[in-house]
């Protein structure tokens, strides 16, 4: 497991200048212009989006898009398995050191970064106080990455976990419908929110299916209120 206690306690002394990312430069490569070809092929909200979008054209302007994805697959992995990762990332309290150590023990998991893309990414995010992103980051990286492969999300939330023959019977479905375009292909990213008491939630693109039991007390509470 990700251990970013020990990675401060031991690289304390690290530098931004260790990293020889100077900040001026880090920032020019993540706010040019890019190029139709390198340009992601869906448009992102939040602060999250804009960053993963840019770092999106960084790869793509050095050919590194699967490596790129595959660090933030195991950056994303890394969150999963330590709940406390994120509170740390977003601690006002961070020096310039501990950022640094930070970044170089999170590059530890990546694997290979041949052209330093990630790790330039991740300086990058640490200068500008934008380590708490790096969550959301990760998982709008990979909606990026899935509109390059020709996938769509379907998202599929329950108040509890579904079973793979429901999952799979769910997307059998609505692959054949009019949501998915011709030569797409569907990826399901089941969630659980216990909040919607039970039914379903699903989105897909664009639209959303509110099958959800909560959504029908909310109709019929106003169905109430209204008679009333």
């Amino acid at each position: 497991m990700f251990s970013l206690r020990a990675a401060l306690q031991t690289s304390r002394v690290a530098s931004r200048q260790a990293l020889n990312v100077p900040r001026a430069a880090a920032v020019r490569t993540y706010a040019q212009a890019a190029p139709a070809s390198t340009k992601p092929p869906v448009a992102l909200f939040g602060l999250d989006g804009t960053y993963a979008s840019a770092l999106y054209t960084a790869a793509a302007k050095q050919s590194s898009l699967d490596n790129a994805a595959k660090a933030l697959t195991q950056l994303s992995d890394i969150f999963k398995k330590d709940a406390k990762l994120a509170t740390v990332l977003s601690a006002p309290s961070l020096t310039a050191e501990d950022k640094a150590a930070i970044v170089s023990e999170l590059h530890k998991h990546v694997g290979a970064d041949k052209t330093d893309t990630v790790k330039n990414f991740l300086t990058t995010l640490a200068e500008n106080n934008r380590l708490g992103l790096l969550e959301g980051v990760c998982d709008k990286f990979a909606t990026l990455i899935g509109a390059h492969k020709g996938e769509i999300e379907l998202v599929v939330t329950s108040a509890s976990p579904l079973d793979n023959k429901t999952l799979n019977r769910l997307e059998t479905a609505i692959s054949k419908s009019q949501y998915v375009g011709q030569g797409k292909k569907l990826k399901v990213v089941p969630k659980v929110n216990p909040d919607i008491k039970g039914g379903l939630v699903v989105e897909i693109g664009d639209r959303t299916i509110d099958l959800s039991v909560s959504s029908k007390l909310a109709k019929m509470n106003k169905l109430l209120t209204d008679a009333l």
